[in-house]
This record gives C-alpha cells, sequence and structure tokens, in this order.
C-alpha cells in the first residue's frame, strides 16, 4: 500500500504570491519525509487552491491561462508533482461558462495543472449547459494534446465538495490552509484476499488491517497539525491501483470469486469492498470507495480490451462505492451529445445516493471502437477503445438549460 498524494489545499490571490507556494512545497516536502519514515511510500504531493475563477475574478480567457501558467511554473520550480486550480463551479443557472472555454487551452499550455466542471449538486441541481459546454471541450482537449491524454486531467464533478485528496477533483474552499492524504490501496485487498478463504474472513482482516495503517497514518497527520498549525480535514482511504502490476483492484474482485471483472458478480464485489472501507472508523473525506480508472489498471484495461464491460457498468459500479466512469478510452469521434448525456446519467446518481461522483472520458484521436490504445507503459496499462452507443439525449438538452434536482 502507498499514499497517493498527499494534498495541500491553500489560499492564493493574484497575482500570485510565490512566497505561499514556496512555504506550501516546505510542508508537503516535510509531510512526505515523516510519511516515509512512517514506512509509507508517497507517490506524489499536490496542491490546490480556491476554484480560479475566485481567485482571478475576471473571465478572460488570457487572464485565466495567466494564471494557470504562473501556477504551474510556480508548481515546477518549489517540486510539487501537481496543481489543482479548482473547477470551473456552474452549479446555478446564472453560472458563467466561458471559463469553461478556456479549459482546453490551460491544458495544452501547462503540465501540471487540473482541474474540471462541477456541473451538479444536490443543494440547487443539474446545468444541462455546462455539462454541454464541457463535453464540447473535451473533444477540443482530446485534438490539442498528445493522444487526448490532456482530458485526464480534467473531471466532470457531480455533488463533490471541497478538499478532496484525489485529482481533478481537489479545490480549497474558504478558510486557512488545510491538507488531506489520499491512499492507492488496490495491493493490500489483492494481498489479504489471496491469503484467505471465507468472505467473511476477508471483510474481518481487511477492516482490521485498514484500522492499523490509518492509526500509523493518524499519528504522523496528527504531528503534523501540531508542528505546522494547519489543519487536517480527513482520509480518503480508497482501494486504488496503479498501472504496475499486482496494484490493480480489478484483480482484487476477480480473485475475490467473479470470473472476470464486468461479468455478473462484479457489482456485489465492488459493493462487498466498499463497504469494508465504511466499516472503518476514520476522519473520513473524499471518495472512500473504489477507484476503477480504466487506463491505470492492467486488469481493467485487459477486461476493456476483451469487451467485458461498458461505460454504464462503470456508472454501476459507481453507485455501490466506486468514484465514476474513470480515465476510460472511447472513440475519438464520439459525440458530445453522448458524453454530455453520460455526465446527466452521473449528476442523478450523486445527488440521488448524497456522493460525490466524477468522471475522466478520454476520446482517443483517430481510434474506433476496438482498436488498441497503449501510451506511456509506466503510467497507463495497454487498452482497447470501449464502445459508447452512439445514443445521447439532444432533444432532452433542447428542454431545458438547468433543472432543480435535490436529494430526498
Amino acid at each position: 500500500m502507498k499514499i497517493r498524494s498527499i494534498t495541500a489545499f491553500i489560499p492564493v490571490s493574484w497575482p500570485v504570491d510565490e512566497g505561499t507556494i514556496a512555504s506550501c512545497s516546505r510542508f508537503l516536502t516535510d509531510a512526505r519525509l515523516r510519511l516515509t519514515d512512517a514506512g509509507f511510500e508517497v507517490q506524489m504531493v499536490s496542491m490546490a487552491t480556491p476554484p480560479f475563477l475566485d481567485v482571478v475574478g475576471d473571465p478572460d480567457a488570457t487572464v485565466l491561462l495567466d494564471f494557470a501558467q504562473t501556477v504551474d511554473a510556480m508548481a515546477a520550480k518549489h517540486h510539487i508533482d501537481a496543481v489543482s486550480i479548482g473547477p470551473v463551479v456552474a452549479t446555478t443557472p446564472l453560472s458563467l461558462l466561458m471559463p469553461i472555454h478556456a479549459l482546453p487551452k490551460l491544458i495544452a499550455k501547462t503540465e501540471r495543472i487540473y482541474s474540471g466542471v462541477m456541473f451538479a449538486d444536490e443543494k440547487s441541481g443539474i446545468n444541462f449547459s455546462a455539462a454541454y459546454v464541457f463535453a464540447e471541450m473535451i473533444q477540443r482537449v482530446a485534438q490539442s494534446t498528445a493522444e487526448g491524454m490532456g482530458n485526464l486531467r480534467l473531471g466532470a464533478m457531480a455533488n463533490v465538495p471541497p478538499h478532496i485528496p484525489y485529482f481533478p477533483a481537489a479545490y480549497h474552499q474558504g478558510g486557512p490552509s488545510s491538507f488531506s492524504i489520499a491512499t492507492e490501496a488496490a495491493d493490500l485487498a489483492l494481498d489479504i484476499i489471496n491469503t484467505t478463504q471465507s468472505l467473511a474472513e476477508v471483510r474481518q482482516r481487511l477492516v482490521k488491517t485498514i484500522e492499523g495503517i490509518v492509526t500509523d497514518i493518524l499519528s504522523v497527520a496528527d504531528n503534523l497539525v501540531d508542528d505546522h498549525q494547519i489543519r487536517f480535514n480527513g482520509l480518503d482511504f480508497s482501494l486504488a491501483p496503479s498501472a504496475a502490476k499486482g496494484l490493480s483492484i480489478g484483480a482484487a474482485i476477480e480473485k475475490l470469486g467473479v470470473d472476470a471483472f464486468g461479468g455478473s458478480g462484479s457489482l456485489f464485489a465492488s459493493a462487498f469492498l466498499a463497504n469494508c472501507i465504511q466499516r472503518v472508523t476514520m476522519p473520513r473525506i473524499g471518495f472512500s470507495g473504489l477507484m476503477l480508472p480504466v487506463l491505470e489498471d492492467e486488469v481493467l484495461a485487459q477486461r476493456a480490451a476483451e469487451g467485458r464491460f461498458s461505460v454504464n457498468d462503470l456508472l454501476l459500479y459507481a453507485a455501490v462505492g466506486g468514484a465514476g466512469p474513470d480515465a476510460v478510452p472511447i472513440p475519438g469521434n464520439t459525440n458530445p451529445d453522448e458524453m454530455a448525456a453520460i455526465f446527466l446519467d452521473l449528476a442523478a446518481l450523486a445527488i440521488s445516493l448524497g456522493k460525490p461522483l466524477m468522471a475522466r472520458l478520454v476520446p482517443i484521436p483517430d481510434r474506433a471502437v476496438g482498436e488498441k490504445v497503449s501510451l506511456d507503459a509506466n503510467r497507463f496499462a495497454s487498452s482497447r477503445v470501449l464502445p459508447v452507443k452512439n445514443l445521447g439525449a439532444e432533444a432532452l438538452f433542447k428542454r431545458t438549460t438547468f433543472l432543480q434536482f435535490k436529494h430526498n
């Protein structure tokens, strides 16, 4: 098991004060060192700002790009691996959509910047226009970044609160600096499942093991709070995988007893593992469930290549503990109308269930269904383009631009 990210959430102003970034870097460096000394490998240290329009206060695309490039350069200088500048928050009928149009250039012209669009939440409703415009921008990013991979730095967000340490969901919202910790723990589940017989024993061992790890992480976090006078938001303990062999949540689900991820039983297995995490008492934040990023998990990527599951299946698994359809390779010519309709389904689930969900759809330029996807082997698993239904909801979008849609 590894720490996926230590994420610091900091208030910033425009123009950006480099001293603020340098101070954040010093905290993150110390946090990485202490967690490493406690026996945890830390994958990345990250920073998140408030939603960038709130910081800049000007929707002009040139100003927004200047802000993103400035923060990108400062992060590189101060050894911060990734920066979320927050989403375009479009959760009211009067929300500005112009900043969504700026996202393709922000991504194409930076290296460490993450963002997205928050188009729905349970307090107000669903912004149909924002979902549709964002889908159009995803197509632009697909054409303006190598292999369309810039879309891995953008997320469609529904009901996502502040201070989640996973990217691109992360953003700060008011108040002083704070931090959260995210795990990469798919291998933990796989190891326990491989050496345990009954489901009851798997649950007992997994819960007990997570409780011990949480105790160790919280000990470090408490010391960081005391020494840096910084607030700890909580721990997003998720069974997240990586593309490396043996670190697959798909493999864990199959070892639990499912013939192949995507087949019958996958929904139960996903719910079972998510339930194990929910049984652990901890200062919880974020998703705290299953991460199912298709291009970042060797077994998920292989089962996608075999046609074992669809985007709709990933939405189904999100309902019982997943974070949403993630890192999903789809045909390069997928109509924005269909992607926007997928986002509506995501929003309906998130609000109805009262949970945060996020989607990262990745149209692969010039690739059709079934064609091979081979990217950076150190970061991504080889797969094939997943099918979409070629059925959207254009008429639905013509009926309204915003709909109140609240969790009862």
